[in-house]
This record gives C-alpha cells, structure tokens and sequence, in this order.
C-alpha cells in the first residue's frame, strides 16, 4: 500500500465511489516530494492512475482500484464515509454518518473481514426537522425572526400571534411544548457529554 510505503505522508481523499470496473477516487497529497509520491503510484499493482494537478506542495490524481475487502465491508453494514476522509501510515481516518442500526452492524462487517479498526468518538445528532413539529418550528422561526427572544423583547405574545391569525394562547402552548423539547434536548446532551468525559478519566 502506498500510504506506508510513505508514512510521513498524509494522503486526503476527496471522493470514491465504485463503478463497474472498481473504485474511482480522487486524492490530493501534500507533499514536497511529488516525483516520489508519483514513483510509488507507477510501482503500484493493479491500479491505473492519472495526475490531474501538480506544484511544489500538491499532487492531485485520480486513480481506479479494485474493490477494497474494506469498502465491501462499508457496503454491507450500509455505512459509506463522508469525504474528504484521511489516509496515513496504511490507516483511514473517515466520518461516517448512519443510523445507530447501521452503525451496530459496521463493527461486525469489519471483523469478518478480518480489518483492524478503532472507534474514536461516537455522537448522536438530532436534526431539528425531526425534534420539533412543523408547526413548532414555524412558530420559533417565526419568534427569533420578529425578536421576541430579543432582551429586550422586541414582540409581544399577542403580536406574534396576530402573525398566525391565532389567539395568544394558541401561540403561547406550541412555542412552551417547542422550548420543552429544545431545553430537555440541550441538557441530556450534556448529560451524556458529562458520561463520555467520566468515562475518559
């Protein structure tokens, strides 16, 4: 492999996907010895390259291998890496983004081929479309847009409502049920913030 035939050498991958013939990528490489980074891609077997862009600091190729025993793995636990990933010294480094069912299948997918790897860190994100209501949303949308978060205030509750052709009260229940839901969201994830640096320690 060329990233530990080069240690020291940090190669960024920009993208990759498979096609028909293989896996298609494009990798940048830092480095201020690009004839010997080139040197390494010629004496590579079963790849053919291309270098697209070259200087004094940066070598860009795109290149086509055969699928990898770890890319097979990535597509069977369905967990495919968000570019730009990092190689170094034979070792990806990749974010990946999934489920917490798909990312459960992922370490089993990666022993049965017999691929070493670690987990750095683990984090759960809530997008907001799925932890508030559409009509939440709208409503804290709509209250950050008039200043009604503002200090001082720049809206009262019943002038917002009026934004709505609703009574204040109605306005009132879905932004307290909306802040409820931020608030509970905001303090577990210290909690479990609080869990992971307990852990460390």
């Amino acid at each position: 492999m060329i990233s530990t035939e080069l240690p020291d050498e940090e190669f960024t991958i920009l993208s990759s996907h498979p096609v028909d013939e293989g896996i298609l990528g494009l990798v940048e490489i830092e480095t201020s010895d690009a004839t010997t980074v080139i040197q390494h891609f010629d004496g590579a077997m079963e790849m053919s390259y291309e270098v697209l862009h070259t200087n004094e600091q940066i070598v860009l190729i795109q290149y086509m291998i055969p699928e990898t025993e770890s890319n097979r793995a990535l597509r069977a636990s369905g967990n495919l890496p968000t570019f730009p990933a990092h190689l170094q010294d034979g070792w990806l480094s990749a974010e990946h983004t999934a489920s917490f069912e798909r990312l459960s299948e992922l370490p089993a997918e990666l022993a049965a081929a017999d691929i070493p790897y670690q987990i750095q860190t683990i984090a759960q994100t809530h997008a907001l479309s799925r932890l508030l209501t559409d009509r939440q949303q709208e409503c804290i949308v709509e209250a950050v847009k008039h200043g009604y978060y503002d200090s001082p205030r720049q809206c009262t509750l019943t002038e917002l409502a009026d934004t709505f052709n609703v009574n204040k009260s109605a306005v009132s229940g879905v932004l307290h049920r909306a802040e409820g839901r931020i608030i509970k969201e905001f303090v577990a994830e210290l909690t479990r913030k609080s869990g992971q640096d307990t852990e460390q320690e």
